[in-house]
């Protein structure tokens, strides 16, 4: 059991503090049942009750559940019913007016929520209910610095007449967990775009693609893309892992390219990214850089790939 990891959850007051708010705004107290979903230790159930939620019902199929069994024990929350099992696995489930799921990753669908809450809305939600998150966009923007390039390159470094190209690509093929400032993004970060929104409970896809593009108006080097995103919980209240947005337990993700791109003024560059959630097989991350003259003629194009990044 990974206590620490969920220790990191309840210490994010931005997190906690922010589905507290989405709760109060639509709990009737006495009258609203809810399923946490994912439900870890218990917190945003125990919210729930807190606030005066008839019926919460947690659904938990990992060994925390028995930490959240403890918990909700310790407050005397009697409106909890803890269900140890996954929700798609549960038969025929009690409905609901409203499903709340934080069950987010630096790579906002790592956890297959898209798949998670779909199935939600199908099998847990009354009709008119709410699903919480309502909706998430995910961000994408060129990294301008080198200081995580180099760190990734120090294959080229090792010496002794050895070649270490083949390992080089390798670490080129990942994903990192990093913080960005301001300095290391294009226009300070303020060039991002979406290149994919979801909403949660309607959209059933759990393959994502998704594109963006940029025109330099100044010549730059990119050495890959930083991302984030931003879930709008209910309507007025969000959260988002943006290097400028409160901190929070979650960081950016930095999707390197192969080669450099030094990018011209007029030129531009676009990346596609693609990926795929599911509880068997993980997620998978692609993302492919075109490089363009100022004619939009192709001058380079760059395809990476996470599976191609681990160990064979």
């Amino acid at each position: 059991m990974r206590i620490e990891y969920h220790r990191t959850l309840i210490a994010d007051r931005v997190r906690n503090q922010a589905f507290h708010d989405a709760l109060s705004r639509v709990i009737r107290r006495g009258e609203t049942t809810v399923a946490d979903i994912g439900a870890g230790t218990g917190l945003i159930g125990l919210m729930a009750a807190k606030l005066g939620a008839r019926e919460v019902l947690l659904y938990e199929a990992a060994e925390v559940a028995g930490v959240a069994a403890a918990t909700i024990k310790t407050n005397r929350a009697k409106a909890c019913h803890l269900m140890p099992c996954h929700s798609t696995e549960m038969e025929d489930p009690p409905r609901v007016d409203l499903v709340v799921s934080e069950t987010l990753g630096n790579y906002a669908l790592e956890e297959n929520i898209v798949d998670t809450l779909a199935d939600a809305r199908l099998r847990h939600l009354k009709d008119g209910g709410l699903i919480m998150p309502a909706r998430i966009r995910q961000f994408a923007v060129p990294v301008v610095t080198g200081r995580f390039h180099r760190e990734l390159i120090a294959w080229d470094d090792v010496g002794f007449g050895l070649d270490l190209s083949d390992a080089r690509a390798m670490s080129l093929n990942n994903v990192y967990v990093r913080s960005f400032t301001a300095d290391d993004l294009l226009a300070g970060g303020a060039a991002a775009k979406v290149w994919d929104s979801v909403t949660l409970g309607s959209d059933t896809r759990s393959a994502r693609k998704g594109e963006a593009s940029w025109k330099l108006e100044t010549a730059e080097t990119i050495f890959g893309f930083a991302y984030w995103w931003e879930a709008e919980i209910i309507d007025g209240v969000t959260l988002s892992t943006a290097p400028d947005a409160p901190r929070t337990h979650w960081e950016q993700l930095y999707f390197p390219v192969l080669t450099p791109i030094a990018v011209d003024r007029g030129e531009s560059v676009l990346v596609t990214l693609r990926s795929s959630s599911s509880e068997d097989a993980g997620t998978h991350l692609g993302w492919t850089a075109v490089h363009f003259d100022s004619d939009g003629k192709s001058k380079a194009r760059q395809a990476m790939d996470l599976d191609k990044g681990w160990i064979p």
